[in-house]
Order: structure tokens, then sequence, then C-alpha cells
């Protein structure tokens, strides 16, 4: 009697243990987990997804996660400071996006030496074939319409930077309004001296030549006088 009762409560054991394991079990493949457990591996799995940047909507964050920019470009060349203090302003009244055209080899004092013949400047404005070298470029010219161009008066023209400048990129479609700084003369023919270096549909509003003494009314007036689609501040 005692063996058979020992039988049975080993029995017993045995198929506790079973029933506890099968309780524990992750369902095996084919099978469908149970709403909890579905839960929780779909918590798991979002959170592994936001601490990774690996999901589908981090793929296109990504790609376009870059907003847009403006669509306006100061561009400016400024040997002395004296440029480049006006075209932080136009970018402060319009939004533009700022672009300083830097030479690969820098201006010293001496190669802006205007009475020096033999300076570097001088050879370069007395070569219509000059186009000294730029360092780096503008990251994505397609999406600029319009573009201030900004630029000091050498000897009644644009530096042959601009020439460059200009020979670099596609213009096509875009509204181009030069700007310049000088000791005295006016914008004359120096942008007009421009065109031929960019499209035919290139639409050119007229030069101005900028007072480094410009208020900031003053800017804004001018500006909004073009007659862009910019909003002025």
């Amino acid at each position: 009697m005692k063996k058979i009762l020992s039988f049975i409560w080993a029995c017993s054991m045995v198929f506790a243990v079973t029933a506890c394991g099968s309780q524990d079990s992750v369902p095996a493949p084919g099978t469908t987990a149970s709403a909890s457990s579905q839960e929780t591996v779909n918590e798991v799995q979002q959170t592994e997804s936001l601490q990774s940047g690996s999901g589908e909507n981090a793929s296109v964050m990504e790609e376009t996660g870059k907003e847009a920019g403006s669509d306006i470009l100061v561009a400016y060349f400024s040997a002395t400071g004296t440029t480049k203090t006006l075209a932080g302003y136009i970018s402060e009244v319009t939004g533009g996006d700022l672009y300083e055209i830097v030479p690969e080899i820098p201006y010293s004092s001496e190669d802006l030496n205007y009475s020096d013949n033999n300076s570097r400047s001088t050879r370069e404005q007395n070569d219509e074939d000059a186009r000294p070298v730029i360092s780096g470029s503008v990251e994505d010219m397609d999406q600029y319409g319009t573009i201030f161009l900004g630029y000091p008066i050498w000897w009644g023209e644009a530096p042959r930077i601009i020439d460059t400048f200009m020979e670099s990129y596609d213009f096509s479609g875009k509204t181009i309004v030069p700007f310049c700084t000088s000791g005295g003369s006016g914008i004359g023919s120096s942008a007009r001296n421009l065109h031929d270096l960019a499209a035919s549909d290139v639409t050119w509003l007229d030069g101005e030549r900028l007072s480094s003494g410009i208020s900031h009314e003053e800017m804004v007036s001018w500006i909004d006088g073009l007659s862009l689609d910019v909003m002025a501040r």
C-alpha cells in the first residue's frame, strides 16, 4: 500500500512541475502570444527603436529632418571688412543666408596697395581673364531664388574674384541684386559687366552703392524699394 501511495505522489509532483513550466514558457513558433505578453514585447521594441534611432520614422527624419533654409542668399567679398558689415545688415533685414567669398590666398595690405602698379590687386584688375581661386563653395545654390551680391569697387570694377564666383554656379532663373562699397565712386558699370557671366534668363536688379554708415531704417527702405518678396524687419 505504501508503494502505491508513493507512486501516486511522485506522479502528482511530475505533473505539477510540467504544468508550471508550460505557463512560463515562450509561445512556440507559429503560435500567438497572449495580449499582455505581446504588449510587453511591443513596448520593448518601441523603446529600442527610439534609443537606437533605427525605426522607420527615424530614417525619414534623417533624410528630411533638415528644415528648408531661406531662399535668399547674401554672398559677398570683403577685403577690409566694410562690405562684410553691410552684408550682415542685409541678412538681418531679409533673413537671408550669409556666404562669404573667401580667396584661397588672402589679400595682404601690400596686395591692396592701389598706388603700386605691381600689386596683386592692380595686376588682377588689369587682366580681364584673372580668376582668383575661391576657398569653399555654396552648399546648395539651387535652393536660392534671390541673391544679394556684394563687393568693393576696385578701379571702377568688381574684383576679379566676383567673376570667379559668377562662373562657378548656374544662376538660371534667379534674381541678383548687386551692391557695393567704395571710397566715393558709385556702382557704375561694375554690375552690368557681370551680366555676361550668368545665364540670359537671370533677372538683374539695379545695383546700389551703400554707405558704410547706412542706418537700419535706410537699409530696410532700400530693400523694400526693390519690390522683392522678402520680409524686411
